[in-house]
């Protein structure tokens, strides 16, 4: 299954592109996702402390743009957003 991840906010630095894809066998859940992008930022940017802290504190989003929660379950070729955290002062 191909899921496209769409980056925003301080995410957009993981690609070139406003997005990433990953092609996943069988269905897994948010939490899971997780794992695959820590995966691929150790791979590709050496383990980048700061992306892995933003990967671990973003919510995400479903196509329909409704927050899903770490236990949704991917089944099919979807789209996911990554919204990290804002800070501001």
């Amino acid at each position: 299954m191909k899921i496209k991840l769409e980056l925003f906010g301080a995410s957009r630095d993981f690609s070139a592109k406003n997005y990433l894809e990953f092609n996943i066998n069988g269905q897994l859940e948010i939490k899971d996702f997780r794992k695959e992008i820590i995966n691929y930022l150790n791979k590709n940017f050496k383990g980048n402390e700061d992306f892995i802290k933003i990967v671990k504190t973003s919510a995400f989003c479903s196509e329909d743009n409704q927050i899903i929660n770490d236990n949704f379950k991917i089944i099919k070729d979807q789209k996911i957003g990554i919204i990290p955290p804002i800070g501001g002062g």
